[in-house]
């Protein structure tokens, strides 16, 4: 069945008629959120708040345990995308967590270019602690896009001597903005979603003139000594393949804790693919774990929580 449903799929996105001139960016959103945007199941509560001074959502699983919180940076290279087009999938981490969630709208380009998306992921971690967020108790977790903020977010607060959370979760990070991997050459043909022009285009909006080789905006390059324990998951039919390899690598090499996880003929972001694909809902089944087993890992003894006399 799994192999009949990865053909299907990828039958599908190869059916998407791709537009003849470029679209432009209020284009592309409305294209994505009909495209992608799914909600999030009946059994997630799902509310409107403000975190970091920008719109975002909180999803609530029906059984929220006591313990533990995720931060979610919806991806979208930077310019499109939202915590509403990405209900389903933070939805989905929420049911399998029994974590709360909050997932903030933050700035798109190119109306708010590099360094935006950054100043209001960071925005957003801050403003958890300051309320109260045990970082022991929070987790991470990103898309794409977004997961290259969750790396950036978590770069800025190990800059500004903030606490780092427990852990984070990475589906297809975009970590090198140079587009510098060799599988933007070995799996050309492989990627039924994206061109080369593709992502270019998005980095084109998001830096314009600027360096692609900051950290902040290519994580790849920076050091990420000190980051908490990683997971990354990604499909080997994608264009930003060795995004994720060569960051694990360079972790790996600076003592972090990272897993990397490569799904064989799958494409990017597969995991939005839940309840459709077999392998999605066993990803996601595996991030939920991931989290939850650092979450008790670094969860405060007794005698932490005791009250001090």
């Amino acid at each position: 069945m799994s192999r009949q449903q990865r053909e299907a799929l990828d039958a599908l996105l190869r059916s998407v008629p791709r537009p003849e001139t470029p679209p432009t960016p209020e284009e592309q959103r409305t294209g994505f959120a009909l495209g992608v945007g799914r909600p999030a199941a009946e059994d997630v509560t799902v509310r409107r708040t403000v975190l970091g001074g920008r719109p975002a959502l909180e999803l609530e699983p029906a059984d929220a345990a006591d313990h533990g919180r995720l931060l979610f940076l919806h991806g979208g290279g930077y310019v499109v995308g939202s915590p509403d087009t990405h209900a389903g999938l933070i939805g989905e981490l929420v049911r399998r967590t029994g974590l709360r969630a909050v997932s903030p709208d933050y700035r798109l380009a190119p109306e708010h270019p590099f360094p935006a998306a950054v100043d209001d992921g960071f925005a957003a971690y801050r403003e958890l602690l300051e309320s109260g967020t045990d970082p022991r108790s929070l987790v991470l977790a990103g898309d794409s896009a977004g997961g290259g903020l969750v790396l950036a977010t978590l770069l800025s607060a190990r800059s500004a001597g903030l606490p780092l959370p427990a852990a984070a979760v990475l589906f297809s990070p975009w970590t090198d903005l140079t587009l510098g991997g060799a599988s933007y050459r070995s799996r050309k043909e492989a990627d039924p979603i994206f061109t080369e022009d593709d992502i270019r285009a998005y980095a084109d909006h998001y830096l314009g003139a600027g360096d692609r080789t900051n950290p902040l905006a290519s994580p790849l390059f920076a050091d990420l000594t000190g980051l908490p324990p990683l997971l990354v998951q990604v499909g080997s039919n994608e264009l930003l393949l060795d995004d994720a390899v060569r960051l694990a690598a360079r972790a790996a090499e600076q003592d972090v804790t990272v897993t990397l996880e490569v799904e064989s003929g799958l494409p990017h972001v597969f995991q939005q693919q839940f309840g459709r694909l077999d392998e999605a809902d066993a990803a996601l089944d595996r991030a939920a774990r991931f989290l939850t087993a650092r979450l008790d890992a670094a969860r405060p003894d007794a005698a932490d929580l005791a009250p001090a006399h």
